[in-house]
């Protein structure tokens, strides 16, 4: 039995006001081919297949054409939902999915215990157990005797997360003893390496879990939320599997790839990363003026899709004019590549920028928790009082994202 593992689709996602669905395209037609040459029996996708709790209906068009595409080649799939995924939005088809051979677990189970997925051959025998847990959110994991249980919240989810998982070990050992297992997740843990593009989960991810809450009963454990793809704990057999492709200037660099897994007489292979192909290049450069002119001239991608670039012109005094040349530069190189953001910072200017965002900055741009950290920066709040209203900031706004997606 060969699976793959993959995550964070991000279906939707915008950069800098420039959809990525090209590149979705692009990934999933890769993918299906991947599929049939591998010849695949089970896919694994954990969390965030779409980027909003309400995507476009072009976005999911997209969703529910690359799962048709998937019923010819006979494969089982099995989704889980993310933090940016409405539960009831990926549930809702689940009748017609099952059917088809396609699981979709969008939200926690009331019965944990429907969580665990039987993997059949073709001979009807069960061969392996998948633990498919979603993104676990606040009301899976609290109550009001976790909350008196705990000292305070950030404690109580992390105990939740840790609590979840250990079940569903206990339940593999108990009825799947003899049976190899993996297990699925949406969440953060120590020592992962993040991008620019990750949502903060569970407090500003202050409830990172250690991996060591996975039990030795889960023999591999396919992780999504975090979009670099990495080995978690030094630990090859608990993977990121990262986005598909980048979904911001961070990732520019990254390569991205899917983990392939083998299951061979009831053992599973040491896991084989497939490098995913690029198909836009992110390019961002900085310098002065004359600096930023020579790298773009000498800049020539050569990918399938035109390039975003983002680039920072860095100049000692304040000019009117300087600003006018970016203007020009972006002009001048619109149908070469997409100039997503051109910033201009001027390391003299004597102007009082100390209450204002970056020179060129758009809201859309800014983090939530950016925008209340410089208000309170402007009102002169006290350091000590910054801490406590940055986490009910962060409650209140998990609260409000959690509504949308329910």
């Amino acid at each position: 039995m060969k699976i793959l593992h993959t995550a964070d689709w991000h279906i939707g996602k915008v950069l800098h006001k420039q959809g990525l669905r090209a590149e979705l395209e692009l990934f999933f037609d890769w993918l299906i081919e991947l599929l049939k040459v591998e010849d695949i029996d089970l896919l694994l996708v954990s969390g965030d297949i779409f980027d909003l709790a309400n995507p476009a209906v072009k976005d999911r068009e997209l969703y529910y054409k690359f799962l048709s595409r998937l019923i010819h080649l006979k494969i089982k799939v099995i989704i889980t939902g993310g933090n940016h995924d409405a539960v009831g939005l990926l549930n809702a088809p689940k009748n017609i999915l099952d059917s088809l051979n396609i699981t979709v677990v969008g939200g926690a189970k009331e019965n944990i215990e429907e969580e665990l997925i039987e993997i059949k051959n073709e001979q009807g025998e069960i061969e392996l157990i998948v633990a498919a847990v979603p993104f676990l959110r606040d009301k899976d994991l609290r109550s009001k005797e976790t909350d008196i249980l705990y000292k305070n919240r950030t404690e109580a989810i992390r105990e939740g997360i840790k609590k979840h998982y250990a079940e569903l070990a206990v339940m593999c050992e108990k009825k799947y003893s003899t049976l190899p297992a993996i297990a699925m997740g949406h969440l953060y843990t120590k020592g992962a390496l993040t991008s620019e593009s990750e949502r903060d989960i569970h407090v500003g991810n202050a409830a990172a879990v250690e991996s060591n809450i996975f039990s030795k009963t889960f023999d591999y454990v396919a992780l999504g939320h975090i979009h670099r793809p990495q080995v978690i704990g030094k630990n090859n057999n608990i993977r990121y599997s990262g986005s598909p492709i980048a979904l911001s200037f961070s990732e520019r660099s990254d390569n991205k790839s899917l983990v392939l897994l083998e299951l061979k007489s009831g053992q599973l292979a040491e896991p084989k990363v497939i490098p995913i192909p690029k198909f836009r290049s992110l390019k961002k450069i900085s310098g002065d003026l004359v600096s930023i002119r020579e790298k773009l001239a000498a800049f020539q991608p050569d990918f399938v899709l035109s390039s975003f670039v983002e680039i920072e012109v860095i100049e000692e005094k304040y000019s009117a004019l300087t600003l006018a040349s970016v203007d020009e530069i972006v002009a001048k190189h619109s149908e070469e590549f997409t100039i997503l953001k051109a910033r201009t910072t001027f390391t003299e200017d004597t102007r009082d920028t100390a209450a204002l965002f970056e020179e060129g900055a758009h809201i859309e741009d800014l983090k939530p928790i950016d925008v209340f950290t410089k208000l309170m920066y402007q009102q002169e709040i006290a350091t000590e009082q910054q801490t406590q209203l940055k986490e009910a900031f962060i409650e209140l706004l998990e609260k409000a994202t959690q509504e949308d997606a329910l």
